[in-house]
């Protein structure tokens, strides 16, 4: 099997995916922008072939580095970057090249906040009604068919950039004044006093679920765009709710995707659940990595195994997982070597964030476990806590 992964050097613990896909045996072929010295050791070794390019936006001169590729080594089975900003390019590469998974057709219905919508109401999943904003005229009659307070989000766009909330008349005429136009925005009530909950997992390449887990966000990614002096912190659920995991599968089985991580993200409301949007990814950062500490398993693995056609099943013990994240400019009343001491095994992590996230999810992330949910509060609790 010839597996070409797009930038295999970042995100840097994304680099486990083309490791443990060669673990499997695959052909992994890379296809990236950095140059080959600049690679890791460990995966130098995991790639058979690597192709750098001058920039992975240059969708042409991609396309030339596939076709060398699928010249010197023969049919490409797979590419894949595992990454929202280069979903676009892998399914333009999948459809020139015809190789399996999601071709360019495919990406409307979890690309456009708009389409999503319609799959979700299909699934059954509650959602809120939206208006799709194309002209300046579409605002006023979206404001007069929803009401005030709305959130615009672009209607192609992911997490909260770029994201208005509009509470007032004011805040209407300061949209219309900074939209461009062109980008076309999604308007919806806005829902508030609700945590953001999700869904994600892995499906095979028949589109069953191969696991499924959820995160608990403490913090909504627009509390955090609006006060970036938050800490980023949240936990893998342990003891997940019946609604919640039937509302994901039903989610899962409308979008009809295969062989891909997925990341679903929920209001959590006071009696239900109000779907927001559909991820054809993995969570971001370090989300996987906190997977595997919190249920002792390898999902990098998992993953390869899936691909590859090997994968028997699980093998994993759940506990709470929690991902608490302190900014380097803050004072916080418990020092590292504290936490260190006090948490001994538990802590199962101490990453420094990429500095492209860092400015929004902070700069050093704990990563504990914990059996209770009172336990893994408490951690939070020690973690965070400022003098």
């Amino acid at each position: 099997m010839n597996y070409i992964v797009i930038s295999p050097y970042y995100p840097h613990n994304f680099q486990k995916f083309s490791i443990e896909l060669k673990n499997q045996g695959v052909n992994v072929l890379g296809i990236g922008e950095e140059p080959y010295e600049q690679l890791d050791q460990r995966l130098k070794e995991a790639l058979t072939e690597y192709f750098r390019v001058n920039s992975l936006d240059d969708v042409d001169e991609v396309k030339r580095a596939v076709a060398f590729l699928y010249h010197k080594h023969g049919h490409i089975d797979r590419i894949e970057s595992q990454n929202e900003h280069w979903m676009e390019l892998d399914a333009a590469l999948r459809t020139q090249f015809n190789v399996f998974g999601l071709k360019e057709h495919d990406l409307k219905k979890t690309k456009h906040k708009s389409e999503m919508k319609k799959y979700f109401e299909k699934a059954g999943v509650p959602v809120v009604p939206g208006f799709l904003v194309k002209k300046e005229g579409d605002i006023e009659k979206g404001v007069k068919k929803l009401k005030l307070p709305l959130i615009a989000k672009p209607d192609n766009g992911v997490g909260a950039s770029a994201t208005y909330k509009l509470k007032d008349k004011k805040d209407v005429e300061n949209f219309k004044k900074e939209w461009d136009g062109n980008t076309h925005y999604f308007l919806e009530p806005f829902v508030d006093n609700s945590d953001i909950v999700t869904f994600d997992g892995l499906v095979d390449a028949k589109g069953n679920i191969v696991f499924y887990t959820s995160i608990v966000y403490y913090h909504t990614p627009l509390d955090l765009l609006n006060n970036n002096t938050l800490d980023w912190v949240y936990y893998i659920d342990k003891d997940l709710d019946s609604k919640l995991v039937e509302y994901g599968k039903n989610a899962v089985k409308a979008f009809g995707m295969k062989e891909r991580f997925f990341h679903i993200e929920f209001f959590k409301t006071k009696d239900d659940y109000i779907a927001i949007e559909y991820n054809n990814r993995p969570a971001g950062a370090f989300a996987v990595d906190v997977y595997n500490f919190a249920h002792s398993t390898d999902y990098f693995r998992v993953y390869a195994e899936v691909v590859n056609g090997t994968f028997n099943g699980l093998n994993v013990d759940e506990k709470y997982g929690l991902a608490s994240t302190r900014r380097d400019y803050k004072d916080y009343v418990h020092s590292d070597e504290e936490i260190r001491e006090k948490y001994q095994d538990k802590l199962k992590a101490v990453l420094r964030m990429p500095e492209a996230f860092a400015e929004l999810q902070g700069n050093t992330m704990y990563v504990l476990v914990a059996d209770t949910l009172e336990e893994m509060k408490e951690m939070e609790r020690f973690v965070g806590k400022l003098k």
